[in-house]
C-alpha cells in the first residue's frame, strides 16, 4: 500500500455520531477527517456511502497459543477477527503453560509478533504462589492480570480468599475476574449426577454453573475492590441478579469497577441448548431467556461497559463428548460485530451505541493508547462496513482452526467489507491481503 490512502465517501461513525468525510491514512495513523480530501500521490479507497467504523477491541479471547493449537493458534483467531471487524484483541494466560511468569507472557508476545495480523496484547495470570511475578510486571505494554475466581478450561481456579485478599490489596494495575463461587458448583454438580443417575445434558449446564454461584463470586470481587480500591473488571456477566453489582452514573474513564456483556449471552438463551447442546456450552454458563433480556437492558442502560467475546474454541470431536467431558467454550469472533447489529433490531441500538460498546468503551476501560477512536493522531484500526447486508454463516466462510461455529446457518446483519490495521488494508471483500500487521497494544496509565 502507498504512503497515503484516502477512504473517500464513507459515513463515520464515531463518538455518538454519523456524518459524511472522507479520511486520509497516513504511515499507519489517521492525518485528517474531512469533506472532499485529496492529494496527488494517495491511493483512493471508495467507500460508496458505507459505513466507515473504529475496529473493534476485543478484551477477552482464548486464541490457544502456544500448547492447544490444535484447536486454534494466533495466526488462524487474529484472522477470524478481522473478518469480523475486530482489529485489536486481549488474550488470556490459560495457555499451555500458563501465562505465570514475566517470561512466559513475553513469550507470548514474541509468538504474536510473528503470526498476528490483528493488534495485541495479553493478560498476566494468577496463581497461588505468584504474587511477586506479577508485581514485576510492566503494564504500560500489559493489559492487565486475570484471575479465575471460578474453574475453567486450563485448571487456573485461585479461590483461597487470603490470596485474593493480598492480590486485590497490591494489585498495581486491573484485575480482570472470571467470577463463579466453586464450592456452589461442586455441591449442585454432585446433586443432579445422583438425580440424572450420570446421564447429563448440556440443558443442566446454567442449573449446575447456577445464578448463585455467579452472584456469590461477583460480590465478593466486588467487596474485595471497594476495600482496597482496586481497579476491577468482571467479565462475561450471565445473570440479571448480576446487574445490581453495578452503576451507570459515574463516567466510565472515573469508575473503579467495570463490567463486560458477552455477545453469547445476550444472544442465546436456555432455551438454545435443545438444537445446540454442548455446542454453547460455556462457563458462565448461559441462562434463561429472562437474564438474557436483562442483560441486553443493562447494556442499553449503561450498567454493563463493553461487549466482547470470550472466543474460546474447541474441536468438534471435542465438543462432541458427553456433556461432562466436553469442554466449555465457543468460537466468536469472527461474528460478534454482526451479531450485535442483529441484535441492534430487537433491542433499539444504533451503529453508535455498538460502536461505543465494542471500540469506544473498551479503549476507555483499559486506557489503550490512541486507538478506539476515529480521532486524528489515532492509529489507523478501521472498519468499512454494510451495516444492512445480511449473511448466512456457512462453515466454508470461516476462518477458526476449529472450523465450526454455533452461528451456522444463521441469518445475522451487517456484513465487514474492509478492514484495516494500523492502516493496512488486511481484508477485502472475504480475504486476507495482508499477514503479521499487528502491533503490541500500549496503555495510557499513571
Amino acid at each position: 500500500m502507498l504512503k497515503r490512502t484516502i477512504i473517500k465517501n464513507s459515513i463515520l461513525v464515531n463518538e455518538g455520531k454519523s456524518f459524511e468525510s472522507d479520511l486520509l491514512i497516513c504511515e499507519g495513523r489517521i492525518e485528517r477527517i474531512d469533506r472532499d480530501i485529496s492529494h496527488p500521490e494517495a491511493y483512493i479507497i471508495e467507500a460508496d456511502g458505507l459505513n466507515l467504523i473504529p475496529g473493534c477491541i476485543d478484551d477477552q479471547v482464548h486464541f490457544r497459543d502456544p500448547g492447544l493449537t490444535h484447536k486454534a493458534d494466533i495466526a488462524t483467531e487474529s484472522r477470524a477477527a478481522v473478518a469480523g471487524g475486530i482489529t485489536s484483541f486481549m488474550e488470556m494466560p490459560n495457555t499451555i503453560p500458563n501465562t505465570l511468569t514475566k517470561a512466559l507472557l513475553e513469550a507470548k508476545y514474541l509468538i504474536a509478533e510473528k503470526k498476528s495480523v490483528a493488534n495485541y496484547s495479553f493478560y498476566m495470570g494468577v496463581s497461588h504462589d505468584n504474587l511477586d511475578e506479577i508485581l514485576s510486571v510492566n503494564y504500560s505494554n500489559v493489559c492487565g492480570i486475570k484471575v479465575f475466581m471460578g474453574s475453567s478450561t486450563g485448571g487456573m481456579l485461585v479461590d483461597d480468599p487470603h490470596i485474593l485478599e493480598s492480590l486485590f490489596s497490591k494489585a498495581p494495575t486491573l484485575i480482570a475476574t472470571h467470577c463463579e463461587d466453586e464450592k456452589t458448583i461442586k455441591h449442585n454438580l454432585a446433586l443432579f449426577e445422583k438425580q440424572f443417575n450420570g446421564s447429563l445434558t448440556a440443558d443442566q449446564h446454567p442449573n449446575i454453573r447456577c445464578r448463585e454461584a455467579c452472584l456469590l463470586s461477583s460480590s465478593f470481587a466486588v467487596s474485595l475492590a471497594k476495600k482496597h480500591n482496586t481497579r476491577l473488571h468482571i467479565l462475561h456477566i450471565s445473570t440479571a441478579d448480576e446487574l445490581s453489582l453495578f452503576e451507570n452514573i459515574t463516567a466510565l474513564a472515573d469508575k473503579k469497577i467495570t463490567s463486560e456483556a458477552c455477545v453469547h449471552h445476550l444472544f442465546f438463551d436456555n432455551t438454545s441448548y435443545a438444537t445446540l447442546g454442548n455446542k454453547i456450552k460455556c462457563n458462565p454458563a448461559i441462562k434463561t431467556t429472562e437474564d438474557r433480556k436483562a442483560l441486553c437492558l443493562g447494556l442499553t442502560d449503561g450498567i454493563l461497559d463493553v461487549v466482547a467475546t470470550d472466543h474460546a474454541p474447541h474441536t468438534l470431536d471435542e465438543k462432541s463428548q458427553p456433556y461432562l467431558s466436553a469442554p466449555s467454550g465457543l468460537p466468536l469472533v469472527q461474528h460478534a460485530l454482526p451479531m450485535m447489529i442483529t441484535l441492534g433490531v430487537e433491542n433499539h441500538w444504533d451503529l453508535p451505541f455498538i460502536v461505543q460498546k465494542m471500540a469506544h468503551n473498551p479503549a476507555i476501560c483499559f486506557q489503550i493508547a490512541n486507538r478506539g477512536f476515529l480521532r486524528e493522531g489515532y492509529f489507523a484500526d478501521l472498519v468499512i462496513l454494510n451495516p444492512h447486508q445480511v449473511q448466512n454463516i456457512k462453515a466454508a466462510q470461516l476462518y477458526y482452526k476449529c472450523g465450526w461455529s454455533p452461528l451456522e446457518t444463521y441469518d445475522l446483519k451487517g456484513k465487514v467489507v474492509k478492514t484495516f490495521v494500523n492502516g493496512h488494508l488486511v481484508y477485502d471483500n472475504d480475504h486476507i491481503v495482508a499477514e503479521h500487521i499487528g502491533m503490541r497494544m500500549n496503555f495510557d496509565r499513571k
